[in-house]
């Protein structure tokens, strides 16, 4: 599936998805997924405007909202996403996984959309830093979803890669 430079800018697509290829093939995934988001990252960031995302094609849209999302779990955790407004990046990607066969990333992703709707008046608060720590003893539950998306992570992370290579190819 070919998509237009107005989703997907690169110069060279074939060059591109090479260089993601070398660098999985040198055991880099993380590296690769980097190579393959790159392009959506600097598109958004010319138009300034996160609801151009909303016209990608799912496959594009999952994976930019997955490096959010990777990106601030593995930094801080779901705490630091739901504390940055990140949340709805959630959203389509419990259903995506499923779909692509990585039950347990889309189980730990529901959790935490689980967890968040029953605490959501109490977790959209504005936090000093300190009542921002405090967070991490009034939901222990979210240490274990931390966890828990860590080891689906590499998972995950192999799904999505295939299935952009495939798309882009």
């Amino acid at each position: 599936m070919a998509f237009s430079p107005e989703y997907y800018p690169v110069h060279n697509l074939a060059d591109h998805l090479k260089i993601a290829q070398e660098r999985l093939d040198a055991g880099r995934p993380e590296d690769a997924f980097e190579v393959l988001v790159a392009p959506l990252h600097g598109e958004l960031y010319s138009r300034q405007d996160f609801g151009w995302t909303d016209t990608l094609p799912e496959i594009l849209r999952v994976a930019l909202y997955f490096d959010y999302v990777r990106m601030q779990v593995l930094q801080g955790g779901f705490l630091q996403l739901i504390a940055n407004h990140y949340i709805s990046l959630l959203l389509p990607m419990p259903e995506w996984f499923l779909l692509h066969e990585c039950p347990e990333m889309a189980q730990v992703i529901d959790d935490v959309l689980k967890v968040y709707v029953l605490n959501r008046e109490h977790l959209e608060k504005e936090t000093t830093v300190d009542e921002f720590a405090r967070l991490y003893e009034q939901f222990p539950e979210f240490t274990q979803l931390d966890s828990r998306f860590e080891a689906a992570y590499p998972e995950a992370l192999s799904v999505l890669i295939k299935a952009l290579m495939e798309a882009l190819g």
